[in-house]
């Protein structure tokens, strides 16, 4: 019972619970409509303590703004620069998992909960905070991720999203946060989520898969050109599977997904629909602008069938899914991803070389694939008559006889 108490489900819990509204309270803090609510009604309830974290991952928020908004609420706001750890301990080894949800569509956001909960968890340890809150709601996965992530992180105090129980109209949080002077929020027509790599839609004019038009200003990376875009060539080199070069210039991954985006975009490429489960089996709709993962993810796939064995690669395919699923699930801190993750990165030293594309909208394609140690033949009349030479040579003792 002790462990179900810890669990803030909705904002009764927050008022009329265990919480001392005179301590410090975490919460997580994007700038978007339903964190900012979520401050409002804890200054509203009396918190007097209240310290907004916010994650720069290369986002859409503007520093700008979320500061504004802290300052009309009267909280404390906090930023904390963390593209560099998203990339090297989440994104690196999603590339080299393969890390595609049922073939549908790259994961994102269970790549950045779990960075988010650790570092609100070290926030709330250094201001002697009890309490981390967030806004997920039911029908949001991040829900299950962010609350997974505590868990398995030990957090031992209060956490959770009061949304969970006690969904908000929108309508309402626009009105009330009008109120408070913050009239901006009123231009929110969708949830949106964003880093350096995916920007991700969901919620309000996207919530009907049956009907579900995405406005084109929803996008940034892919935006459609005003003219023809001409063709051009991007090359990708990997180092023990890693993308270390771009087009013959050795960069830091992080610089080369922040380059790609727009290059690969700009073709029209790396936009997904798909539907992700909710616990209980429920579908909902999320739709994602991905393109530098696009191309980095197919590009170490070529990459992968040109060095290993064709039995090694469906193995991994399999174990890539329990990694996904884990990930997803919210147990990205537990012990079967990484189990998971040991299998696929031991697998990634021989994945050296270069693969070429000539990008031009639907007609994109790969020009050349290099591995330093390949398995492909680069002639296959030359490979067929060697082929046979051995063959006839080891067979009956080397009279050509069958």
């Amino acid at each position: 019972m002790k462990s179900s108490r810890r669990i803030i489900r909705s904002f009764r819990d927050v008022t009329e619970g265990e919480i001392d509204l005179r301590r410090p309270i975490v919460t997580l803090f994007s700038g978007g409509l339903d964190s900012s609510y979520l401050l409002y009604r804890l200054v509203q309830a009396g918190a007097t303590d209240v310290h907004a974290i916010s994650v720069g991952l290369d986002g859409d928020e503007e520093t700008s703004q979320l500061q504004r908004i802290a300052d009309k609420l009267g909280v404390h706001l906090q930023i904390s620069d963390a593209r560099a750890s998203f990339v090297e301990e989440f994104v690196r080894p999603a590339i080299a998992a393969g890390s595609v949800y049922l073939d549908t569509h790259p994961v994102s956001s269970s790549l950045s909960r779990p960075l988010i909960a650790r570092i609100a968890l070290s926030a709330a340890r250094e201001v002697d905070a009890s309490v981390i809150l967030h806004t997920a709601n039911r029908s949001q996965n991040t829900l299950r991720r962010l609350n997974g992530a505590f868990r398995l992180l030990g957090f031992e105090g209060h956490y959770g999203s009061p949304y969970e129980l006690d969904p908000v109209a929108r309508e309402v949080k626009i009105k009330e946060l009008g109120f408070a002077g913050l009239d901006e929020m009123a231009e929110r027509s969708a949830s949106g989520d964003s880093n350096l790599w995916c920007r991700e839609f969901e919620s309000g004019v996207l919530d009907d898969p049956e009907e579900h038009s995405v406005p084109e200003s929803y996008y940034r990376w892919s935006a459609l050109p005003d003219a023809q875009v001409a063709p051009e060539e991007v090359e990708v080199t990997f180092r023990a599977g890693v993308p270390v070069a771009l087009n013959g210039r050795e960069l830091p991954l992080l610089e080369i997904i922040q380059r790609l985006n727009p290059i690969i975009g700009a073709h029209g490429l790396g936009r997904y629909t798909g539907l992700e489960h909710l616990p209980g089996g429920v579908k909902v709709l999320e739709v994602r602008e991905m393109p530098a993962a696009w191309l980095l993810l197919a590009s170490r796939r070529h990459l992968e069938t040109a060095v290993l064995d064709a039995e090694t690669i469906r193995e991994k395919m399999h174990i890539e899914q329990v990694w996904v699923r884990e990930a997803l699930e919210g147990r990205w801190f537990g012990e079967l991803r990484s189990a998971c993750e040991a299998f696929v990165l031991g697998l990634a030293a021989p994945l050296n070389g270069t693969v070429r594309w000539r990008l031009f909208g639907g007609r994109t394609s790969t020009i050349a694939i290099v591995a330093d140690a390949p398995l492909y033949v680069r002639n296959r009349e030359d490979w067929e008559e060697s082929s046979i030479r051995q063959e006839l040579a080891h067979s009956d003792g080397g009279n050509g006889q069958w």
